[in-house]
């Protein structure tokens, strides 16, 4: 259901408030993407388990739609229609990924139509809805921006279960890529002072609050992510070989599962690479921003390079400015654009650096937002003052020091759940997710 077909029952409730224009705008644009990821797909694809890291897609559809219904329905207020032991089947926390195909699971065709229910009830419940509340699900429209934030995060979802299918080939149609000149990589120096870190803005995860302020020192940053021709380098240096530059836990792991560069890299022979795209086997693009490697690789490389990995302060406060000006993305407050980062998914992979000169922020470093998600070194801790809300499990349950913090959002997030304050975690094994990094390096 597009918001053209409600236009005649609920265009004057929806337009007369701002929220719900955005909120609405958002529902839609993540279920339209969902579909088009999806379409070229048969049916026994979207059943199939691709790998023992991901869902069947068929299982985020349905779980998408059971999210939505119960937090813009029941939990404000409107009727279940589905069977609450039917919670239990898309309940991310109950069941591993590795074992929800083997769950009574709703066929395409009917996850589908469960969707599109969900979404009609919705959108009628959406003109009922007061334009203030006190309640707090409801302030600024927040728990319609975490729905259709969470949706958009499914479709990243999607993206990494489609990279990692063999068993049909898939081959999306992308946007076309930005070919720039070739951009020097070079540090730039971020001052040391105090930064304000964290989101008061009403679709902000409970993660990203409250704002607060650290003190810095100075550090230097670089100014591009690290390309695949610089990590190359690494590789064909012995990088993967020699302990000296590996967190002992990550040597011991990629000993273990003999891992000797970025998943998806096809090695030739001859200093000659490919890498495996969706249903494409390429060049290897050495003007891009490295992606699917761990924090593990991460973390060896700038050992490597004799840097670091920048700590998400430092990564936030390069994106902040060093001006002391609050700022929602490193170019100001402006929404996303193409002409800001590759964002959304319509390219399918990192654009070269250098593609988008308006990314640049107040201190000159590029593309904080989009391409690739970048590692930090820091482990996903709450911020002094933290209240889980409105559920532990969004981000509560992860806290420790088992997870990495990722900042900047990647070419297949959408821009609704990208922001400087964004912060995103895993595992430091994790590859398969659309991961790069850059370095940091301390002033002597």
């Amino acid at each position: 259901m597009s918001l053209r077909s409600q236009e005649q029952g609920s265009a004057r409730v929806i337009q007369a408030v701002p929220w719900k224009v955005r909120a609405w705008r958002e529902l839609e644009a993540g279920r339209e993407r969902i579909q088009a990821m999806l379409a070229p797909l048969p049916e026994a694809e979207l059943m199939r388990q691709h790998s023992p890291l991901m869902s069947p897609l068929v299982w985020d559809v349905a779980h998408v739609a059971n999210y939505e219904e119960q937090w813009l329905l029941r939990a404000l207020g409107a009727p279940a229609f589905t069977d609450p032991a039917f919670d239990a089947i898309y309940d991310a926390f109950r069941h591993p990924r590795n074992t929800r195909s083997t769950l009574p699971l709703l066929e395409p065709e009917a996850a589908w139509a469960y969707a599109t229910r969900v979404r009609a009830a919705v959108a009628a419940h959406l003109e009922t809805l007061p334009e203030d509340s006190a309640d707090p699900l409801l302030h600024g429209g927040f728990v319609f921006g975490m729905v259709a934030q969470h949706a958009q995060q499914h479709a990243e979802t999607l993206a990494a279960t489609l990279q990692l299918m063999t068993h049909v080939e898939y081959h999306p149609v992308e946007a076309l890529r930005p070919q720039p000149g070739a951009v020097p990589q070079h540090e730039v120096f971020i001052p040391g002072g105090p930064v304000r870190l964290g989101s008061d803005d009403p679709w902000a995860y409970d993660n990203e609050r409250p704002r607060h302020v650290v003190e810095l020192a100075p550090f230097l940053l670089d100014a591009h992510p690290v390309t695949t021709g610089d990590f190359l380098v690494f590789v064909e240096s012995g990088g993967y070989e020699d302990p000296r530059w590996w967190d002992p836990k990550g040597f011991a792991w990629i000993q273990a599962e003999n891992i000797r560069h970025p998943l998806f890299w096809i090695p030739q022979g001859h200093h000659v690479w490919l890498r495996r795209r969706f249903g494409t086997v390429e060049p290897l693009p050495k003007d891009e921003p490295v992606q699917h490697v761990s924090w593990y690789e991460a973390d060896a490389y700038a050992r490597w390079a004799g840097k670091r990995l920048p700590t998400e302060a430092e990564w936030e406060k390069a994106a902040q400015g060093s001006d002391g000006v609050s700022r929602a993305h490193p170019w100001g407050g402006a929404a996303p654009t193409d002409a800001h980062a590759n964002l959304g998914g319509t390219r399918w992979g990192p654009s070269p650096v250098g593609s988008h000169p308006s990314s640049r922020s107040a201190d000159g470093v590029w593309g904080l937002l989009g391409d690739v998600w970048e590692w930090t070194a820091s482990d996903f801790q709450p911020y002094a003052g933290f209240r889980a809300f409105p559920y532990r499990e969004y981000s509560e349950v992860f806290f420790g020091d088992t997870s990495k913090v990722l900042r900047g959002g990647a070419w297949a997030s959408a821009p609704v759940a990208v922001r400087n304050s964004f912060r995103n975690w895993d595992f430091p094994i994790r590859r398969q997710i659309f991961a790069g990094f850059r370095c940091a390096r301390d002033v002597k």
